[in-house]
């Protein structure tokens, strides 16, 4: 191998972990912004339920029929 071959393996090799930085770094913002979202939904969703005031003999049994 000559010195041009090595230089173009060690630039390859370079721009491979430049990329492969860039790619987890967009890949950890994307998970954030869907952890955000699906918090922002669920905080919407406990927001908007109103109070249960059922009788408290209500909801305590599950009939199964076949």
């Amino acid at each position: 191998m000559d010195v041009t071959t090595l230089a173009a393996i060690g630039t390859a090799m370079s721009q491979e972990k430049t990329a492969g930085a860039a790619q987890t770094a967009v890949l950890k913002k994307a998970l954030d912004v869907q952890a955000q979202g699906a918090l922002q939904l669920v905080q919407a969703a406990t927001q908007s339920m109103p109070a249960v005031s059922n009788p408290p003999h209500l909801g305590n049994n599950v009939n199964i029929f076949a």
